[in-house]
């Protein structure tokens, strides 16, 4: 695959990840109020559980990596999930002193996107 069908695959990838962020954002928001950063959380657990499913599918050869890894390990997942806002949110949450929630975004995120890392890839494991 030449370089700009490559850069084309991450675009697209991109935009629908980008897309589909700002939606579950907004419906976390919605949902839950803004006392808590849950459309991160949803985002990355979300994220989390894909690229688990989709590394492990790869793996085991049941769809090429090209131009899947491209379109949706890079650009899909890459616009969807949301490491840097998490940081940012867990640095606000702290410094308004509110260290509790600020620990607790930490260990959810971290904790439940690796159960979903590993859920995905058990799923993509089921032999279908």
């Amino acid at each position: 695959m030449n370089s700009a069908v490559t850069y084309l695959f991450i675009g697209l990838g991109g935009a629908f990840g980008a897309c589909l962020r700002y939606f579950l954002s907004q419906l976390m928001l919605v949902w839950f109020g803004k006392s808590f950063p849950f459309g991160t959380l949803l985002v990355n657990v979300i994220g989390s559980l894909l690229i688990g499913l989709l590394y492990t599918l790869m793996t085991q050869g049941y769809f090429q990596l090209v131009p899947w890894k491209t379109f949706i390990g890079i650009g899909f997942l890459g616009a969807l999930t949301t490491f840097s806002t998490f940081s940012m949110d867990t640095f606000l949450l702290a410094q308004q002193g509110d260290w509790l929630k600020a620990g607790l975004n930490v260990v959810l995120n971290v904790g439940i996107c690796l159960i979903a890392v590993w859920l995905g890839s058990k799923l993509a494991g089921i032999k279908i």
